[in-house]
């Protein structure tokens, strides 16, 4: 039982410790983005495939 009261304390030392972080990160704006998200928009996540533009310009798609 007394190994059980120890892993609580410890786990809840652990979790303030990674509480008191988070804290600190918010506190020094290290989690501000101001300048991506307006051009986030503007830009694709993905790029197409050579297939894709194959297909696109009338040439034959080859595996």
């Amino acid at each position: 039982m007394s190994v059980i009261i120890l892993l609580l304390f410890v786990s809840i030392g652990i979790a303030s410790l990674f509480l008191l972080a988070f804290l600190w990160g918010v506190k020094t704006r290290q989690f501000d983005d101001d300048f991506s998200p307006p051009y986030r928009i503007l830009f694709d996540d993905t790029k197409p495939s050579n297939n894709i533009k194959a297909a696109s310009e009338g040439a034959p798609i080859v595996p």
